[in-house]
């Protein structure tokens, strides 16, 4: 056939190797060092409080309502931290300038408030808020006071997602088409946990981070539609629905992402985002550490990333907020920011739930 009649099916050929851009993909630094309480000890504060460590920053406090469970956490990484059943110990005290609030939803959203009345500089465990009403009203609130208000979202400085975005806001691939996101991991720890509970686990508490890099990705175009549905595996113990995908419409790209939470033998996480200039792609064994690559027309680039997910993400969305306080400027992961994610997120669970497809907000 032609070349001219190969109707597009003929393969490229394979772009020269060369030398992977320069991008800043490691977390901000910043030499502010206020006094920080946390809120919550609960599994996922293992990560903060070992970040937290590593950073040489100064945990005074740490409350649960269980004390046993703030004293382990005590224990394990700042020993000389003071440890409360009532979080309102942390929220009165005058000396701490900056809370990590790990909570679940439910009581989040007074914890938040109460935090910002008390002038302290907040960053919340994800998902942000259940409803965007509440979201909105919490960051007037913290506008108001004068004080940061940030998210948890700590995907956004796993080396490979943060190479991406920076990848795309440097301009490497041009104006983007199309964002395709494929989770294959074993959720089934969640068996016999409060997580069971949680309607649409997957689309809602896990998967607000990857809405929240559909968003990161496409920039600043707001969603014109969110279609999701949701399945069981026929095999499955765990009471969510472990198989769901969604499809996001944005003016001039698309987002497609599928999940399957009951994969236990051979987990896979992979990213495809098409541009007009280029195209990346990230793969991994599970969604900690990716391999990356970037392929133009000058060649094929694939960066040396450093860290994982687990160790740089919960570095970078507290180094954020206290850069941005340093800095005198909004957080990257600011709240108000993060209520067009939380929209894609909440629209997607009112689709699977409904059937249709939903506008966001």
């Amino acid at each position: 056939m032609a070349k001219d009649e190969d109707y597009g099916y003929k393969n490229s050929e394979a772009g020269k190797t060369i030398a992977a851009p320069e991008l800043d993909y490691l977390p901000a630094s910043s030499s502010y060092r206020p006094k920080i309480g946390l809120i919550g000890a609960g599994g996922i504060t293992d990560h903060h409080l070992r970040a937290y460590r590593t950073l040489g920053l100064d945990v005074i406090a740490i409350s649960n309502p269980t004390l046993s469970k703030a004293e382990a956490r005590r224990d394990e990484f700042f020993p000389d931290a003071a440890v409360y059943a009532d979080a309102s110990e942390i929220l009165t005290n005058e000396q701490i300038e900056v809370v990590d609030i790990a909570t679940h939803p439910e009581p989040r959203v007074k914890l938040v408030e109460q935090a910002i009345k008390n002038g302290k500089h907040v960053l919340s465990q994800k998902p942000f808020v259940t409803d965007l009403e509440t979201g909105r009203r919490l960051c007037d609130l913290a506008d108001s006071a004068g004080v940061r208000l940030a998210v948890n979202q700590n995907g956004r400085w796993s080396p490979h997602h943060r190479w991406a975005a920076q990848a795309i806001r440097a301009g490497l691939l041009g104006r983007i088409g199309t964002i395709d996101i494929a989770q294959q991991w074993d959720h089934t720890w969640t068996e016999g946990t409060p997580f069971e509970e949680i309607h649409h686990l997957l689309l809602y508490d896990f998967g607000i981070h990857w809405f929240d890099f559909a968003q990161l990705y496409a920039g600043d175009q707001k969603a014109d539609s969110v279609f999701a549905s949701v399945r069981k595996a026929s095999w499955q113990k765990v009471k969510p629905p472990f198989l769901a995908h969604a499809v996001i419409d944005f003016p001039t790209a698309q987002a497609r992402i599928a999940f399957n939470a009951h994969v236990e033998h051979g987990q896979r996480d992979s990213l495809v985002i098409c541009g007009e200039k280029g195209t990346l792609r990230s793969h991994g064994d599970n969604w900690i550490t990716h391999t990356v690559t970037l392929e133009t027309a000058d060649g094929v680039a694939s960066p040396d990333l450093q860290g994982d997910w687990l160790t740089l993400g919960f570095q970078g969305t507290m180094m954020e907020l206290l850069s941005s306080i340093e800095q005198g400027r909004q957080p990257e992961n600011n709240a108000r920011d993060n209520l067009k994610s939380l929209a894609l997120c909440l629209a997607a669970v009112k689709s699977a739930d409904t059937g249709q497809a939903v506008i966001p907000g």
